[in-house]
């Protein structure tokens, strides 16, 4: 694991490829005055790797983390990061105030896949990634917004909501030509998905623009705006 410059401030560091772990990918904004973490990680152990690789790269500690949707993968690693502030959309607040209540545990894993199985893939993922309940916790962000935020170190926050998760944010960094779009133009979770939901190029095309040169989803390799003008003609 580890991070690989994209342009200006942004640096990625790239999940895991096999869609099964469902581990989605990781941003920083590298700023002097306090960077940017845009996403949180799996889980602790993922969180930890990470902060590994920030270290390795020589990239600074993060002052804010980023949700960009309320979605486990993205932000069951907020445990592990002491000192941030966590910002988020007020939909996705009130969506992980109720999963912070829930009792997890390899136990209620399995009553949870017993009871509903089309969370049997989500869920023994989520059994794999976290090596100890003891200290988990899951956490909403300390800071809400409704449509847009810009935080001091000139990176913005924007909610585009959409099918994947209603609080799904894209975040920019304008000096830097970069667009982080997390899961917004997926189709819903796996365990929601009707054979007819598709990948929302309409909102992908509300989001091309002249001076955003990077396009990054959470699990897919970066795209130029090329690249994604054609996929969205494409689809």
């Amino acid at each position: 694991m580890a991070f690989q410059h994209l342009a200006g401030r942004v640096w990625i560091c790239p999940g895991d490829p096999d869609p099964a772990s469902v581990q989605a990918g990781v941003a920083v904004i590298a700023d002097e005055r306090g960077s940017v973490l845009v996403d949180a990680g799996q889980s602790p152990a993922h969180a930890r790797e990470i902060q590994a690789a920030l270290r390795a790269a020589g990239l600074p500690p993060p002052r804010w983390l980023v949700y960009t949707h309320h979605h486990w993968d993205h932000v069951w690693g907020a445990c592990a990061w002491p000192d941030v502030e966590i910002v988020g959309h007020v939909a996705g607040e009130r969506l992980l105030r109720e999963e912070a209540a829930r009792p997890w545990s390899h136990r209620y894993l399995r009553e949870q896949v017993r009871a509903n199985p089309r969370l049997g893939p989500s869920f023994r993922a989520r059994a794999l990634a976290v090596d100890s309940w003891d200290d988990f916790a899951v956490l909403p962000p300390t800071r809400i917004f409704t449509d847009e935020l810009e935080l001091p170190v000139g990176v913005r926050v924007r909610h585009v909501g959409g099918a994947h998760a209603p609080d799904s944010t894209v975040v920019a960094v304008p000096d830097s030509g970069v667009l982080l779009l997390g899961d917004c133009y997926y189709p819903p979770p796996a365990h929601l998905r009707t054979p007819e939901d598709r990948p929302d190029l309409a909102l992908v095309r509300r989001l091309l623009a002249d001076d955003v040169h990077w396009y990054v989803a959470s699990h897919q390799p970066p795209m130029t705006l090329d690249e994604a003008r054609a996929a969205v003609a494409a689809g």
